[in-house]
């Protein structure tokens, strides 16, 4: 397929500079707690960024915790590529998760040689979808674009529809009163029990915040299912993740 041969260099270039900048005054009559949020996340005049370049690190749980090093780029009109190594009893794990152009995939190999995971199809491309919908809190000039539906429940529970490649989710980001980002949950398309595909809580506690070229985004995160009950901390939570730089453009 045309999308697992594009390359994290080539989605970061066929991505042009955004022109546009973020000014306040575009939030006028979104509610109270989505102009704090969005507020905070961006300063005025910073460019309304139409991809981001990620480099982080942290543990990912596959039977134990192991540690990782990744980049990653996400274009909104396009997808993502997550593009990590994964050391496991000393030895490395290449690979990468990615989205592109609709259609999602995985694909790991032990020492760069031997294929330990490749996953293909419609429930990995929905399931990526729903990741990369998760991971707009790392890009939030999306969340400013006029296609997503804004809605507040109280003073601390911003709630954002969108959709993409054809798949509608429902965003729920928690807010303190300064406007930083606590938690963000939706429900994603997976199995993590291992039975049949389902809608899963998924969502993750912001434990950290930065800034960077004018967006100040989660910096440490803890990730997983079933977020929001006591199965979380137990069974769900997977990832582990510190943002090292973001590159906007």
């Amino acid at each position: 397929m045309m999308s697992q041969r594009v390359s994290l260099e080539e989605l970061w270039e066929s991505t042009p500079p955004s022109e546009q900048v973020f000014q306040p005054d575009q939030l006028v009559g979104c509610p109270d707690t989505v102009q704090r949020y969005l507020n905070h996340a961006i300063a005025p005049g910073t460019r309304l960024a139409s991809a981001v370049r990620l480099r982080m690190h942290g543990e990912i749980k596959l039977r134990g915790w192991l540690p990782f090093t990744a980049e990653q780029v996400i274009c909104w009109r396009r997808g993502f590529i997550w593009r990590a190594a994964v050391r496991m009893n000393g030895l490395p794990i290449w690979g990468s998760d990615r989205l592109v152009d609709g259609v999602g995939g995985m694909r790991w190999k032990l020492l760069g040689l031997f294929p330990v995971m490749t996953a293909s199809g419609a429930d990995i491309t929905r399931s990526t979808v729903g990741r990369m919908l998760a991971e707009l809190v790392w890009f939030p000039s999306v969340l400013c674009q006029r296609d997503v539906s804004w809605t507040a429940s109280d003073a601390v529970h911003a709630h954002a529809s969108l959709t993409l490649f054809g798949e509608s989710t429902e965003l729920i980001l928690t807010v303190d009163h300064q406007g930083r980002l606590e938690s963000v949950k939706l429900r994603r398309w997976n199995n993590p029990e291992g039975a049949e595909f389902h809608y899963v809580d998924f969502g993750g506690f912001v434990e950290a915040e930065g800034k960077f070229g004018g967006y100040t985004i989660p910096t440490r995160l803890l990730v997983g299912w079933h977020f929001g009950s006591e199965a979380f901390e137990s069974e769900g939570a997977f990832f582990r993740v510190t943002i090292d730089q973001a590159i906007y453009r």
